[in-house]
């Protein structure tokens, strides 16, 4: 069982509280956005598209409105020839922007009335003043949209962190499945039958890497990790880049990785007799130590306790020839052994019981003897329903 099993007892517990919050949270943002949008209609035309329109050109206009006079308060105040140009342009910008507000707009007279306060032949800042206080009745349509704005946001959040809630429950639940599921195994099986086949592998190819890297070159190493690439059940780490290309163009990849490892602790002086180029060598393998190191028969190993009877053959089947390239014969039998495993009548009897005994830790067994887990599960797939049910709605985002 993975960590994340052992590690979510709780939550499920604390589901009717902290797991529900995301739906909480959803239908609260969905019920933001609709008084945002009520009060657009509150505001605006007859029809609810009517009053979209309505609010949104009155925003727009409020805002081109206070650009305008934020924009000419410099320029229009005064008595010279340029001040009195502006002034025109001012006004007749203006007025053109308040013969185009619809004339059912309730609050219209706001846009009027900061007209009247700069139709005078010369304007003081006083003036703009005062227009700026006549439109204030109008901020109304730009916090309306505003407010329409974040209130859209915070739904689309809303939604993420429910798909997210979404996710969650069910690896949740697919968790307390699999717990059922290992509660019904049979803990008394004798599953050293799986053991001691996959554990004699294990040794043989463990001893036999051991071998294979004392004797062969780094470069063939090397192919060997390259090759893994294509096969997705074998897991060798790549070599990186500069490592790859040393190893492959200089002779020093002739050597075995114990030997130039020891060539990396040697001075330069004396690597000199050694290799090709102690400087190269140096940069290279030197602070690749801990991959050098770390190249081991993990990767071709047999985990415990083993997985499915199908991912247990795949598994073994694209090891095979990497096991045939580094070990004997021996090896190789042992391999087709565990292979074999998997066409035993009793396989996945004994798996599941493998699986619940490595697993199952002494607070996952007291939760199933005493019924928590079908309650966990329960709750879970009632959260779910109720998720599901709320992000089916085509929200507006």
């Amino acid at each position: 069982m993975s960590e994340r099993a052992h590690s979510s007892g709780s939550s499920a517990t604390d589901a009717a509280g902290t797991g529900s919050q995301p739906l909480e949270q959803l239908e609260s943002a969905r019920n933001r956005f609709e008084r945002a949008e009520r009060a657009i209609d509150d505001h605006g035309g007859e029809t609810a598209e009517d009053a979209t329109d309505a609010v949104e050109h009155a925003a727009e206009a409020y805002r081109n409105a206070t650009d305008l006079l934020d924009s000419y308060v410099d320029r229009a105040t005064g008595t010279g020839r340029e001040n009195f140009k502006a002034y025109v342009q001012l006004e007749g910008q203006f007025a053109a922007l308040v013969d185009g507000l619809p004339e059912e707009l309730q609050g219209r007279n706001a846009f009027e009335d900061a007209l009247e306060a700069i139709d005078k032949r010369r304007l003081s800042e006083s003036d703009f003043e005062r227009a700026h206080d006549a439109l204030e009745p109008a901020s109304r349509y730009a916090e309306l949209i505003d407010e329409r704005e974040r209130a859209r946001e915070t739904l689309s959040e809303a939604r993420t962190a429910a798909s997210k809630r979404l996710r969650e429950i069910n690896d949740e639940i697919d968790e307390r499945e699999r717990l059922l599921e290992l509660a019904t195994a049979d803990l008394e099986a004798p599953v050293d039958r799986l053991r001691d086949p996959i554990d004699r592998y294990n040794d043989l190819i463990r001893e036999a890497f051991e071998e294979y890297r004392l004797e062969a070159s780094v470069r063939e190493v090397f192919a060997l990790l390259e090759r893994s690439h294509w096969y997705p059940f074998v897991e060798f780490e790549r070599p990186p880049e500069d490592l790859r290309t040393y190893v492959r163009e200089s002779s020093d990849g002739e050597y075995t990785i114990p030997k130039l490892l020891e060539y990396a602790d040697y001075s330069r002086s004396k690597l000199a007799h050694y290799v090709e180029d102690a400087d190269v060598l140096k940069r290279r393998v030197a602070t690749q130590r801990t991959f050098l190191d770390g190249i081991d028969a993990e990767p071709l190993t047999v985990e415990w306790p083993p997985g499915e009877a199908e991912l247990l053959r795949r598994r073994t089947r694209e090891i095979r020839p990497f096991v045939a390239r580094v070990a004997n014969e021996e090896t190789v039998a042992a391999l087709r052994a565990v292979r074999q495993l998997t066409y035993d009548a009793d396989y996945d009897r004994l798996q599941t019981a493998a699986q619940a005994v490595a697993q199952l830790t002494p607070e996952e067994r007291e939760r199933l003897a005493s019924g928590r887990v079908e309650t966990e599960l329960e709750t879970l797939r009632t959260e779910r329903e109720r998720l599901e049910a709320a992000l089916e709605v085509d929200d507006p985002i």
